[in-house]
């Protein structure tokens, strides 16, 4: 009773009118492809055998797991709100590759799990199987948005297909490989970030992103269909 009698206290206006608020965001992925970029940067180098001693994984891996892990991760948290199906799929998925390369890592040098015989690593061949079916994936799809995309997911699932088969036969040189593989991936997510991150800068397109023909023609943010206060793209 005290409920409806608040409710008959408070007047309604007829005269009212709706308000939207709508969040603008700015494209996650300049973050994730960053955050993508510096951590497979790092540790493909290492793969490459650029550098590094039987530690360097151990001095690796904390950065790693945060500026490429955690950053990516939240990127695709991020891109979720914004409705970009496809940077929720990568950010989010490598994001916590990486985080669990790092936990993995740990694991091994404080002896919590056996140490891998080698480059044999069957376990974590099955695991690249997994991020190499799914990165594929999303290379179709950027298909339809833009070759900058397409450019980073294509090495990216080159670079997993060729570390599944390395860790599940045990074979040095191709861990070597993918490492090259990784390196050319994350030089072309740099670029795509710095892309996006100018672009957006300046209003216009300075970096190419080689847009598909095929690519939806909206707004840079645009209000959800139906769904007030949700907007949708990235860039």
């Amino acid at each position: 009773m005290a409920f409806e009698e608040s409710e008959r206290t408070v007047p309604l206006s007829v005269n009212a009118q709706p308000r939207v608020f709508l969040q603008p965001l700015a494209a996650p992925s300049i973050l994730g492809l960053y955050g993508f970029a510096g951590a497979t940067f790092m540790i493909a180098a290492h793969m490459a055998h650029w550098f590094g001693s039987s530690y360097t994984d151990l001095f690796i891996v904390p950065f790693a797991a945060m500026f490429g892990g955690l950053a990516q991760f939240l990127a695709g948290m991020w891109a979720y709100k914004a409705r970009d199906g496809l940077a929720t799929a990568f950010h989010g998925m490598w994001g916590s590759l990486w985080i669990a390369y790092g936990v993995l890592t740990l694991m091994i040098f404080s002896g919590r799990v056996p140490t891998p015989a080698g480059s044999l690593f069957p376990e974590l061949g099955y695991w690249f199987i997994v991020v190499a079916a799914i990165t594929w994936a999303c290379t179709f799809a950027a298909a339809a948005e833009n070759k900058a995309m397409v450019t980073v997911f294509t090495f990216a699932a080159a670079g997993s297909t060729i570390a599944a088969i390395a860790y599940l036969i045990g074979s040095e040189g191709l861990v070597i490989l993918t490492g090259y593989l990784f390196i050319i991936a994350s030089l072309a997510g740099w670029y795509a970030a710095t892309a996006l991150m100018v672009n957006e800068a300046h209003g216009r397109e300075v970096w190419s992103l080689g847009k598909s023909a095929h690519a939806r023609q909206m707004a840079p943010v645009t209000v959800g269909t139906g769904e007030p206060g949700v907007i949708r793209g990235q860039a």
